[in-house]
């Protein structure tokens, strides 16, 4: 559909909206679209017209469809938000005369506390992975670097060798939006670092056969890491640590956070290290540590 290639395009170029973003938006458009054709009984084909014309009542009854099917508030949320950008961008490109999401309410969600790990479950992932091999030290390193640093899994996987400073300690990123931040590595990250550049690297590029890559932590292939292999890999560490805790990439961002945060991190300097654009999507870590602190409070104190 053009209509929605042509929003996609221009989020892209004025806003640098990542590829995931854009699918997302892309996937919620191809759902509204296919439920206006039903509603309307038409062919496939007019599915742009009905998208174009669609009004708040047909915003609503889509949203309603999709939770009467189990879609979570947070999903209908992320949905608006989609489509409250597409009709503004119509509306500015004068495709349309009138915004329909204008007076539309977002749905109210509960804010979720992210899932992450105690110190002591950090450490047993750390420890769980084979050093005695090149991917045991690819994968300590690359746990290493996650958990001093919180970058985000893409973020990681895609990091090459000129963003890196051993002397200086840090970590230049480029994340969302193209903005770009420096983020200090620890003693441990950058110890492990070296070591795994010194040799294991080697060792899985020269495996491979496949030459030189810009690209530090390399696959059996000698290429880029998936973002869904090191998800894998955390996974398969998990269990050998004896973790039950459902794990992702993610989770360890969260305990650097959390675990900053607990150790007396301002939020500020917490949100540049994240990488995030606005404060309020930081504050949820505050959520967290209070979570912690009740905990503890009920746990220790006589009357708790």
């Amino acid at each position: 559909m053009m209509l929605v290639e042509d929003f996609l395009d221009d989020l892209w170029l004025k806003q640098g909206v990542s590829k995931h973003t854009l699918s997302a938006y892309r996937s919620d458009l191809k759902k509204f679209c296919s439920y206006l054709c039903t509603i309307e009984q038409l062919a496939p084909e007019q599915a742009e017209q009905t998208l174009l014309h669609a009004n708040a009542d047909a915003i609503y009854g889509f949203m309603q469809d999709k939770l009467e099917q189990g879609q979570s508030q947070r999903s209908n949320a992320r949905f608006l938000s989609t489509v409250r950008k597409f009709y503004a961008y119509l509306l500015h490109t004068e495709r349309r005369r009138d915004d329909p999401t204008a007076s539309m309410i977002t749905p109210k969600q509960a804010q979720p506390l992210p899932k992450s790990l105690s110190e002591n479950d950090v450490d047993a992932l750390l420890e769980a992975a084979d050093i005695n091999t090149a991917i045991g030290v690819r994968d300590r390193c690359m746990l290493e670097v996650l958990y001093a640093s919180g970058l985000r899994v893409t973020e990681l996987v895609s990091l090459e060798i000129s963003q890196v400073s051993i002397r200086q300690g840090v970590v230049r990123v480029t994340g969302k939006g193209d903005k770009e931040r420096l983020v200090p590595l620890g003693e441990d990250a950058l110890d492990w670092l070296q070591c795994y550049l010194q040799d294991a690297r080697k060792q899985l590029i020269d495996r491979a056969g496949k030459g030189s890559t810009d690209i530090i932590f390399v696959s059996t292939r000698g290429q880029q890491m998936t973002r869904q292999t090191f998800w894998h890999r955390i996974k398969q560490l998990a269990q050998v640590a004896g973790l039950s805790t459902d794990l992702s990439p993610h989770t360890l961002r969260h305990a650097f956070a959390t675990h900053l945060l607990n150790h007396g991190a301002d939020l500020r300097a917490l949100q540049m290290l994240l990488g995030h654009a606005d404060i309020s999507t930081t504050q949820i870590y505050t959520h967290v540590a209070r979570a912690r602190l009740q905990a503890l409070h009920s746990q220790h104190h006589p009357r708790g």
